[in-house]
């Protein structure tokens, strides 16, 4: 692949596509780093207001999965999974 067309660090993160990343760039977001220890409701609701719609709950879940990616450096396997961070799967 040739280096201009390289992923993005941010295309690394489980589940993070091209879409997310483009919405993670909107709100300032440019490096993994960065989302170490986010809010992830926080980015969320960030989000929404920038694109002045209410965003698919499974924006949520995926922003979920890239903070804990980001945030700790060995990764349960299971918790790599977007739809793991649904809110029915995080009340057991």
């Amino acid at each position: 692949m040739p280096s201009s067309r390289r992923l993005s660090s941010l295309r690394t993160i489980p589940g993070v596509g091209p879409a997310t990343e483009r919405d993670l760039r909107d709100l300032g977001i440019t490096r993994v780093e960065q989302l170490k220890n986010a809010d992830p409701q926080a980015l969320y609701d960030r989000l929404c207001l920038l694109r002045g719609q209410r965003i698919d709950r499974c924006q949520l879940y995926v922003f979920r999965c890239a903070v804990y990616y980001a945030s700790h450096s060995r990764h349960d396997p299971q918790k790599l999974l977007w739809w793991h961070w649904k809110e029915a799967r995080q009340a057991r």
